[in-house]
């Protein structure tokens, strides 16, 4: 009996540690790769804004920077940090930096996508 109630506290006390089963964990922004392919140097704010929607990071002091960051935190692997950095003179994009589109985001952007928080693709909702 002492054993099976040591086990029991044991048991639940790794499962409220989150040792036996980790979530992944996606936070940021999710950008379409269509729509970060389309922003080029040259476009307005308003532009980038309906392609990308609102960054994640839009800094009142400096408001000619805008960074769309994403996180994604694996079980057992290390936390992926994702930023794309755009930086505008004046009303017009100037610049575009960062890391956020490499190889795994295109299978990251599908894999994530079928839970509802990001815009469906128009060719299915037609279908409907």
């Amino acid at each position: 009996m002492h054993k099976l109630l040591v086990s029991a506290l044991l048991a639940a006390s790794l499962t409220g540690c989150g040792l036996i089963y980790k979530v992944d964990v996606y936070q940021g922004n999710l950008l379409d790769p269509d729509a970060v392919a389309q922003v080029k140097p040259g476009l307005t704010k308003r532009q980038v804004h309906s392609l990308l929607g609102t960054p994640s990071v839009e800094d009142p002091f400096h408001s000619s920077r805008w960074d769309y960051i994403s996180t994604i935190s694996r079980r057992g692997a290390a936390t992926d940090v994702r930023n794309l950095t755009l930086v505008f003179d004046g009303d017009v994009l100037a610049s575009v930096e960062g890391d956020y589109l490499e190889n795994d985001d295109l299978a990251l952007y599908r894999h994530i996508s079928r839970y509802g928080n990001l815009p469906r693709d128009k060719k299915k909702s037609q279908q409907r």
